[in-house]
């Protein structure tokens, strides 16, 4: 997922992603360590999608509390 992309969702439909690439990283990780993946990069990518994520719901939430 692109940053615009990102940019373009939801606050809530931010975290419910959020939650969902966690899961998911959580899940190729154990399936990574039970037998090796395919294309192992997925792990990483799936990283830098949280972490993309994390820093626009940090962006968001540092703009509200300055309105505030």
């Amino acid at each position: 997922m692109k940053k615009e992309a990102i940019n373009e969702l939801s606050t809530a439909d931010l975290m419910e992603r959020i939650d969902a690439a966690r899961s998911q990283y959580v899940k190729l990780k154990m399936q990574h360590a039970v037998s090796p993946l395919d294309n192992p990069n997925t792990i990483s990518a799936t990283r830098k999608q949280i972490a993309r994520m994390l820093t626009e719901l940090t962006k968001r939430q540092k703009a509200e509390q300055n309105v505030k």
